[in-house]
């Protein structure tokens, strides 16, 4: 698939109003959330309003915000930032984290792997969300 060619997907795929869509076509897979910024009451049908937020794209932009240790995801998965749901997660930004240290938890093929702390520090960036999918390398943390 081209350049041109993912891009008209994208155009097309926001304008249908879904709140997430992925394709696979031989080694590309392409995953996007739209999340929700506003709802607006159009004759009785609420009609919601989204930006899309290519996965690609924010990672690229966020990496250069925050200078630190890097934590990268070690495999392809669903992000937990709890041990349970609805549970507290195991850390938030501004916390303090020693090495090896329980961050988050990535399940792949129904198999929970912990993700420890590589360094002490202070977390500054947690770049996934909850329940997220992540790939192979993904930063998920950013730890000074």
């Amino acid at each position: 698939m081209q350049y041109d060619e993912i891009v008209a997907m994208v155009k097309e795929v926001s304008k249908l109003g879904v709140s997430s869509f992925q394709f696979s076509e031989g080694d590309m897979h392409i995953s996007m959330d739209f999340p929700v910024e506003k709802q607006e009451l159009e004759e009785g049908v609420v009609r919601r309003t989204v930006s899309p937020s290519v996965k690609q794209e924010e990672t690229a932009a966020s990496e250069q915000l925050v200078e630190g240790t890097e934590v990268k995801s070690p495999l392809v998965g669903t992000f937990y930032a709890a041990p349970e749901e609805n549970g507290e997660p195991y850390v938030k930004v501004g916390d303090y984290v020693k090495k090896g240290q329980t961050l988050c938890i990535v399940e792949a093929m129904k198999l929970m792997n912990e993700i420890e702390s590589e360094t002490d520090g202070v977390v500054a960036e947690i770049r996934v969300k909850d329940k997220q999918t992540v790939e192979y390398g993904q930063t998920l943390f950013v730890i000074r």
